[in-house]
């Protein structure tokens, strides 16, 4: 989806055929993406170095910077390395870091993937290391070019949505399309995730309203205060200059528009990172950790949040920006929905969806939605969006800490493990 092709609603029917690749565990995914991960900062430079010469095919570098351990971060790229979109993984390993690497490869052997581990400390270095990881990722590129296709119905598919360069536009174009876009596909079947609890504050009771169980809205109410309070302790919100500059005034007001990419829907769930839906329907990530304030803010930027929507399983992911944003992720694309028709005017090579279109009359928000739906499902149909054909692969995953979910969170998983 080149940004300088004719932006038009796509013609997609959700009775037509999607494709992709049906792992071991039952998922598909609609990328078939050799992750390289680096499994401290000390080995980062050797992991970029790797993928270099494979600019333009699905090999994206991913990791954990941290020397010392975390639950979070071991959880996140375990669940990465999973992914229904990931088919071969290479961890790059300094050699005397802390992370667990001999648990990473037991799961992502477990899950019938192709994986193998790169000591630097032990190949002999820098170049070594460099040449031995790119034999291994081009026979891999070359492994999975082979592997059959098997067809792809929308309840297969898990979205998550995100906002980020919010503006006043936000929350009256492109977040209320965002919304409809899942409402058509949670009818579907799909599971729809939206967050983040730090930007739903004020909004905690309305979504009460929408929980499938009393105990679950309780449960919402009780995550929205609990981001309240580690806001409180850190002496800052998620509220940045640029959406007061943008048009936005407090953070109930940047909430209400952030709230409008739930869609209408019943809510279903809440989930924390790495928790995959149970079933299709419409969940809240909770990306707020638990506990007394430990590792600083709690997503230093969108492309975090992004990584926490992925780990929970999400095909792709809709961001929605007013002010302008270029980010696009590893692992699974990110649909850009551009909810200010003078962004979208500057900046519309990084644009996917025209939702400023609503403002200037010429839309409507079911219509928008509708091509938002449409255009996630032709990323199952060779469809690209303009972050993948740039290049964009942005990754970020620091340390956090989050206890288990309680039963009232996911109703629907009917007392299966989490």
């Amino acid at each position: 989806m080149s940004g300088t092709a004719p932006k038009t609603a796509s013609s997609f029917h959700s009775d037509m055929s999607m494709q992709g690749w049906l792992r071991q565990d039952g998922l598909k995914g609609i990328r078939n993406v050799v992750a390289i991960v680096y499994l401290v900062e000390c080995a980062h430079h050797v992991a970029r170095q790797i993928a270099r010469p494979f600019e333009g095919e699905d090999v994206h570098v991913i990791g954990f910077p941290g020397c010392f351990p975390n639950d979070y971060a071991q959880d996140m790229i375990e669940k990465l390395c999973t992914h229904p979109n990931v088919g071969a993984v290479l961890a790059v390993s300094l050699g005397c870091e802390n992370f667990r690497k001999r648990r990473l490869l037991e799961t992502v052997e477990a899950s019938d993937r192709p994986v193998s581990l790169l000591t630097i400390q032990e190949t002999g270095g820098t170049k070594r290391s460099v040449k031995e990881g790119r034999t291994w990722v081009k026979a891999q590129i070359e492994t999975l070019a082979d592997l059959p296709k098997v067809n792809i119905d929308i309840s297969d598919l898990v979205i998550g949505t995100i906002c980020g360069g919010s503006d006043a536009t936000s929350g009256l174009t492109g977040n209320p399309a965002a919304g409809r876009a899942f409402d058509l596909m949670v009818a579907d079947g799909a599971a729809c995730i939206f967050e983040e609890t730090g930007e739903l504050i004020g909004c905690e009771h309305i979504m009460k309203e929408r929980a499938v169980t009393q105990e679950l809205g309780d449960e919402i109410v009780q995550t929205v205060q609990k981001a309240i309070t580690y806001y409180d302790h850190m002496g800052y919100g998620s509220f940045s200059q640029g959406n007061a500059e943008g048009g936005l005034s407090t953070i109930e007001e940047k909430s209400l528009g952030a709230y409008a990419k739930s869609g209408s829907s019943k809510i279903s769930g809440i989930l924390k990172p790495g928790v995959r839906p149970p079933t299709g329907g419409l969940y809240l990530l909770d990306v707020v950790p638990d506990g007394d304030p430990r590792f600083g803010f709690p997503n230093i930027n969108d492309t975090a949040e992004i990584i926490e929507l992925i780990a929970c399983g999400a095909h792709a992911v809709i961001f929605v920006t007013g002010r302008g944003s270029v980010v696009g992720s590893a692992i699974s694309p990110v649909l850009k929905v551009c909810a200010n028709p003078a962004t979208y005017d500057r900046m519309q090579e990084d644009m996917d969806v025209n939702a400023g279109a609503i403002l200037n009359g010429t839309s409507t928000i079911g219509q928008v939605g509708k091509e938002i739906r449409d255009k996630l499902c032709d990323l199952a149909r060779l469809g690209r969006t303009a972050s993948e054909d740039l290049g964009h692969r942005e990754f970020a995953l620091t340390y956090k800490q989050f206890d288990p979910l309680g039963p009232a969170c996911l109703p629907s998983a009917k007392g299966a493990s989490l």
